[in-house]
């Protein structure tokens, strides 16, 4: 398995250097990042705002779980803390792991519960889908088709008309 898009968020603290970190610690896995977004708190709205982006990262040695691990180190190194209280409360840094595919373009599905593929809400998530489309233009969410088509349906117009483009700031890959 080599290609997965991962999601990046953060809402606390320097959320900027949290995205740039995240880009900086997943290396030269990282093949291209999206603009960067300011989008209002999903799920629990008491909350800052989030900055979001999202990453297309490519290891061949990779596999679901490998992404997984990565992810999570990267959370750790921001100090991630996860609030069972409040699961979709603020955070340092969020980083997902939305959809993953096997050399041949096979996409990987996975009902396992700590990490089910594709990530069961991507296609909810205007901040995920949004910039996901800065990347590839032609994305398909594994199960639910077109990211374009998913990002226009109209329970999501309001959620993608919120997204606030911050070219200001800039996010790059290794390569």
């Amino acid at each position: 398995m080599t290609r997965a898009i991962l999601s990046l968020g953060s809402n606390l603290g320097d959320r900027y250097a949290y995205l740039k970190s995240a880009v900086e610690q997943l290396g030269e896995s990282v093949v291209l990042v999206s603009g960067v977004y300011e989008t209002p708190p999903w799920g629990d709205v008491d909350q800052p705002a989030y900055l979001n982006a999202v990453v297309l990262a490519v290891d061949p040695a990779a596999d679901p779980a490998g992404w997984l691990t990565r992810v999570r180190a990267v959370e750790q190194a921001a100090d991630r803390v996860r609030d069972p209280q409040r699961r979709f409360g603020p955070r340092t840094l969020d980083v997902d792991v939305i959809a993953v595919w096997q050399d041949d373009g096979t996409p990987v599905l996975s009902a396992d519960p700590e990490l089910t593929l594709p990530h069961p809400r991507a296609h909810q998530r205007a901040f995920v889908l949004k910039p996901w489309l800065d990347l590839q233009p032609y994305a398909q969410l594994p199960g639910h088709g077109w990211v374009t088509d998913l990002l226009n349906a109209p329970e999501l117009t309001a959620d993608a008309n919120a997204l606030t483009p911050r070219p200001d700031l800039p996010l790059e890959s290794q390569e």
